[in-house]
């Protein structure tokens, strides 16, 4: 069952590296996944939601979930798999960029793109306009394939891991938020 899995992750990869790779396609998918770097983007968007009184619990859902995200997925799960990079094992994969000195698994950028998209996503409920945040992640995750950093296990669990970040952190503010606007204590 595990060799299938790998096996099937090492063909993904090449077929990405072989059919969808392109020379106008390369820099949109490495400025894409440099803007997730250290969560950045995602930083940036709940900070500037942080500053708009109406969005502002979402901005501390989105810093909320990145936390949570960061905590699981980088400093817990990456160092329990201690999974090797993918092209530093599948024979033929060519990395586009630098080498990663961290693990592999599960995807961080993708936890973390998750992790803020939903928990933003959750605060703000019936506001369309977020759900792109949604597709941006998804993006985010794709974008790791590409450039061959990771494996697709790696981004699936990372989704994964990165949407029930999310939503705790909207639970949790959303509690935060009743207790505040009650008077009580958590």
């Amino acid at each position: 069952m595990v060799e299938s899995i790998l096996s099937a992750d090492a063909a993904i990869l090449l077929w990405i590296q072989d059919n969808l790779r392109a020379d106008w396609l390369t820099p949109i998918m490495t400025t894409i996944t440099r803007l997730g770097g250290l969560g950045l983007i995602w930083i940036l968007i709940s900070l500037m939601l942080l500053c708009i009184p109406k969005t502002r619990w979402a901005g501390v859902a989105g810093l909320a979930g990145l936390t949570c995200s960061l905590l699981l997925n980088n400093m817990i799960l990456k160092n329990l798999a201690a999974r090797t990079r993918p092209y530093e094992v599948i024979e033929g994969l060519q990395l586009i960029g630098k080498r990663a000195t961290d693990f592999s698994f599960p995807s961080g950028h993708t936890g973390s793109s998750f992790a803020a998209a939903v928990a933003i996503c959750r605060t703000q409920k019936g506001s369309r306009g977020y759900r792109l945040l949604l597709v941006f992640a998804a993006l985010m995750g794709f974008t790791r394939l590409y450039i061959g950093i990771h494996y697709p296990t790696d981004v699936i669990c990372g989704a994964l891991t990165g949407t029930v970040c999310g939503l705790f952190a909207a639970w949790l503010v959303s509690r935060c938020r009743a207790s505040i606007m009650s008077g009580k204590s958590i």
